[in-house]
């Protein structure tokens, strides 16, 4: 009797878990957006490919996550392996970080999304997290090993940055039903 519920819960909490099968699901269904991600964080095609496959292999070995919190810890995982590769550090005082390109012809989504690659990549990285994906200040901070005053500086400068733009296109500001990646589907980040 006591081995037949001990082998009962054990099947119950593998149930809970996401499996390798799961996140396999996952990356196939959400390919282009993680890939996005990725591009957008990495700003360079061969190093997004690698944090794409090295955050397909983490999801796979990783620690065990709860089936509902699978999609999200795939995206923290492009994210953490992002930031191990591209290491993004606040900008030295006196700098102000976010420098977009020098020729925006208008301010449709396209260059805009083109523009957010060509910041340095702590305002990017900040940008992509907090403002795309909705991740805290806090936890931007924690992920990226900064404080929190630095997160809210290049937030802001991001966020101005997008408001001084011409164009009725914007990027979402909130996390919202409709993810980032709709607003910027028409954008191709070369």
């Amino acid at each position: 009797m006591f081995r037949r519920r001990s082998k009962q819960r054990a099947h119950e909490r593998s149930t809970e878990y996401a499996s390798c099968k799961d996140f396999q699901e996952i990356f196939a269904e959400d390919m282009a957006g993680l890939h996005q991600l990725a591009l957008l964080l990495t700003a360079d095609h061969a190093k997004a490919e690698q944090c794409f496959v090295a955050g397909l292999d983490e999801s796979i070995r990783g620690n065990p996550v709860f089936r509902q919190w699978a999609r999200a810890w795939s995206k923290r995982a492009i994210i953490r392996n992002a930031i191990k590769m591209i290491a993004p550090a606040p900008p030295r005082p006196g700098t102000n970080g976010v420098r977009p390109a020098s020729s925006l012809q208008n301010g449709s989504s396209q260059n805009i999304a083109a523009n957010v690659v060509l910041w340095e990549p702590f305002e990017r990285f900040v940008f992509v997290m907090a403002v795309l994906e909705g991740y805290s200040l806090r936890e931007c901070s924690t992920l990226l090993g900064c404080q929190v005053q630095d997160v809210i500086t290049a937030k802001s400068l991001s966020l101005q940055w997008l408001a001084e733009q011409p164009g009725e296109q914007k990027p979402a500001t909130q996390n919202t039903d409709v993810p980032w990646t709709a607003s910027l589907a028409r954008a191709q980040v070369a």
